[in-house]
């Protein structure tokens, strides 16, 4: 059997890391298993859906490396939901109702109140086509409703292992509302039908939907697909992400300078029993994937462990795999500037600002009660600068003076970077040069 997945996002938003992850699990499955993967564009909502969301979705999963075989619109095939829902009509399977909103919440409270669960009653079942009418008279349009069948649905969830859910304890879920617009439930069940998709993956927030789009599956067709239920994305401190989406979007991520496979490779791995770690490549991280090594619990989104899995990434890199990126960014120096200051970045735009520091003139940063120590380091600095110079020099400098660790280097570390932290000076010092580094150790401009 051809493995067949879909990702289909709402093109009403960006996509935040919650739903990118559900992508990616879609991903690594599916090409681990040589199948399909479709990008179904859910915009039935045509009032909140944009070409411009629907464009940034597709930029977001290019550059995160997802490529599709395939995409569909649902707006192109509300004909095929027509033809679904008359079907079910037909088959007595999907009715009119004409409660109000006000109606309906009435109903559930006073069942809440009577300790009942707030099923809805069916009491449309028992309309009279006189009663129709005259709701239809008073202006009132119908909501659909799909009849469930009250029994429990059962299925093994590749994820959460045998589930049964009591249909009898839910309410028949409306399918199509009073304006004529559908609900997701039925045209994604059409869409999962006609593409022969064979593995629905997809957050564990949507089990129970899954009892009723399985019995809406079965009432249009023998296809039935596998379920695989995934626990949710929380943040570290184990609260939802709901209010921070905005942040955590993946074009701001994208525009924040993080690496698409730092991205990929700590979505795939959180809420697994593999180590959270670099990969090197998305064919490594599908070959990887199964789900037997998803866990139970939600899965933890942690920014700071995003931004070191991206040091980590840049540090291991090979100059010829940034070149572009750096040209582009403006950063001198080549390939030995590259391998200098590698080790110190987290994302690769603060390179620019090393960068700057080793080739753009700048003042030396000099306390007061250091400028005679650094005077004194410039004038002893030879105009001419190999390997041994930093050592040489210090050694000169510590004997000189009578300073030693921090006294003796960071002084000049500070007058030449202007940072505390960095690459090793022995090399930064010859990148430097002797002219701009005797000029910056006496608070000149270098």
């Amino acid at each position: 059997m051809s493995v067949i997945v879909r990702f289909a996002p709402s093109p009403t938003g960006k996509l935040h890391v919650g739903n990118v992850r559900t992508a990616l699990l879609n991903y690594l499955f599916v090409r681990e298993q040589g199948g399909q993967f479709i990008l179904r564009i859910d915009d039935t909502d045509v009032e909140r859906s944009t070409k411009a969301y629907e464009e940034g979705i597709q930029t977001d999963l290019s550059w995160l490396g997802m490529n599709w075989d395939s995409t569909f619109s649902q707006s192109d095939r509300f004909g095929e939901y027509d033809k679904a829902a008359e079907k079910l009509k037909t088959a007595g399977l999907l009715y009119p109702c004409y409660e109000t909103s006000d109606e309906l919440d009435k109903q559930r409270k006073l069942l809440r109140v009577a300790g009942k669960p707030p099923v809805y009653d069916r009491s449309a079942l028992e309309l009279t086509d006189d009663q129709k009418a005259a709701y239809e008279a008073d202006g009132r349009t119908p909501h659909w409703r799909f009849k469930l069948s009250g029994n429990a649905v059962k299925w093994t969830d590749m994820v959460r292992g045998e589930q049964s859910i009591e249909m009898s304890s839910l309410s028949d879920p409306v399918l199509i509302r009073g304006d004529g617009s559908y609900l997701y439930t039925l045209p994604s069940v059409v869409d999962d039908i006609d593409a022969k998709i064979t593995h629905v993956i997809r957050g564990e927030d949507h089990v129970t939907n899954s009892g009723a789009q399985i019995e809406i599956f079965r009432a249009l067709s023998e296809h039935l697909p596998n379920f695989a239920h995934t626990p949710l994305l929380v943040g570290k401190d184990g609260k939802g992400l709901s209010k921070r989406l905005g942040s955590l979007s993946i074009e701001q991520l994208r525009l924040d300078g993080l690496e698409p496979l730092a991205v990929c490779s700590l979505l795939g791995k959180i809420g697994t029993s593999d180590p959270v770690e670099i990969r090197e490549s998305m064919d490594q991280l599908s070959s990887e994937f199964s789900f037997s090594k998803i866990g139970r619990a939600p899965a933890r989104f942690d920014e700071d462990e995003l931004l070191l899995l991206n040091a980590k990434l840049l540090h291991d890199t090979p100059y010829a795999d940034v070149k572009d990126r750096l040209d582009a960014l403006g950063v001198s120096g080549g390939e030995d500037f590259w391998n200098l200051i590698r080790a110190n970045i987290t994302k690769l735009g603060d390179t620019a600002s090393w960068s700057v520091m080793a080739f753009a003139p700048m003042a030396g940063q000099i306390e007061p009660e250091d400028a005679e120590y650094c005077a004194l380091a410039a004038d002893s600095l030879p105009d001419t600068l190999d390997d041994d110079s930093w050592s040489k020099w210090t050694a000169f400098l510590k004997e000189t003076t009578g300073r030693k660790g921090k006294s003796l280097f960071m002084p000049l570390r500070l007058a030449l970077t202007g940072r505390a932290r960095g690459p090793g000076m022995g090399e930064m010092l010859q990148v430097l040069g002797a002219e701009k580094a005797k000029a910056r150790l006496k608070g000149r401009t270098g």
